[in-house]
């Protein structure tokens, strides 16, 4: 039921971003390691290597496990509006990565003014985020 479920602070949000930031650095960190290891790979290789891992983290999480690894160490969870038992879509996702990433903070001003908490991403995902 819709009215059962706690949406998601702002504060929560951040920190799950926060966390985010952390592990894509880290795993772009462990991939320049690892490519050291290789000796001599062309620079495209890591430049692509790293861009995946940035467009690709957030939506491949938020779509096939419910959010981010900072979202369930923050305990919030990405569903779709109204059906709180299913993810949204990898397109779904990458749209809202895309808009999110692109946005910044300004995504984030829309949350005070909506009884859901949905920032401007969720909006154009068709996403809520809730409190696990």
């Amino acid at each position: 039921m819709e009215t059962d479920k706690v949406y998601a602070s702002v504060a929560n949000r951040i920190k799950a971003a926060f966390i985010d930031s952390i592990i894509i650095i880290g795993a772009m960190y462990l991939n320049s390691e690892i490519f050291t290891l290789f000796g001599s790979i062309p620079n495209t290789v890591k430049i692509v290597v790293s861009v995946a891992i940035f467009l690709l983290y957030d939506p491949l999480f938020t779509a096939f496990n419910g959010g981010t690894i900072g979202h369930s160490l923050s305990k919030i969870g990405v569903r779709k509006d109204g059906e709180f038992d299913k993810y949204i879509s990898f397109p779904n996702a990458f749209i809202r990565f895309i808009l999110k990433a692109t946005l910044g903070w300004i995504s984030l001003l829309t949350i005070t003014g909506n009884e859901k908490k949905k920032a401007i991403h969720d909006f154009a995902a068709k996403s809520v985020v809730i409190e696990k």
